[in-house]
């Protein structure tokens, strides 16, 4: 038989999937294909009219890039880690890897899907920048160079440059962002005899 207190945490992990999903800009269409869980068992689970199990919750942790403890809002009494919280900036996602002050701040960013692509809106700041691309096709636009970066790869610039990140097909796109102010930069060594250089690496 189970307790009320479970019954409480399953009612709250449906509300939870769909807050989630909609803050990552992914519609139920597009979390079917990542998943391979259907649409219709989707939308059921966040209503609430389909029980959350563990085969279902497992993909939706990995497509959405959080601990399966956040999509069930289970306690971490006892846990030692720092469990960083994700913030939402020009309609994107970033979660701070890092808390230190000063030197190379890490990030995990999550550029959400969109139906229709963004006109690139360069800027430019003071600090250096190092970017891995997790999952989907990132879009780079640096000064007059218009990159796409597939998964695997990374590229690293002064962000003194005008610059821009978006989606390259419109899908969502994950990073690893590692950014120094003040001329801290991090170094991909890909080969002995090359120099790193502001662009794309592999």
């Amino acid at each position: 038989m189970d307790h009320p207190a479970d019954d409480e945490v399953l009612d709250a992990v449906g509300p939870r999937l769909r807050a989630l999903r909609r803050d990552r800009g992914i519609t139920l269409a597009d979390l079917a294909a990542r998943t391979g869980v259907s649409e219709s068992t989707l939308s059921r689970l966040e209503n609430g009219q389909r029980r959350p199990t563990l085969e279902l919750l497992l993909p939706l942790a990995r497509v959405h890039g959080v601990p399966l403890d956040d999509l069930v809002g289970a306690p971490r009494t006892g846990d030692p880690r720092i469990h960083l919280r994700p913030i939402r900036r020009f309609g994107m996602t970033f979660v701070p890897l890092s808390r230190r002050p000063g030197g190379v701040h890490a990030f995990k960013m999550i550029i959400p899907a969109r139906s229709e692509p963004l006109e690139p809106a360069l800027q430019t700041h003071e600090g250096f920048e190092w970017l891995y691309v997790l999952d989907g096709r990132l879009r780079l636009v640096l000064g007059e160079r218009d990159l796409t970066l597939p998964p695997g790869e990374a590229a690293e610039f002064d962000t003194s440059l005008p610059h821009w990140l978006g989606s390259a097909d419109g899908g969502a796109v994950e990073l690893l962002i590692l950014f120094g102010l003040q001329g801290v930069r991090a170094h991909v060594r890909t080969d002995p005899h090359r120099s790193p250089q502001a662009g794309n690496h592999r």
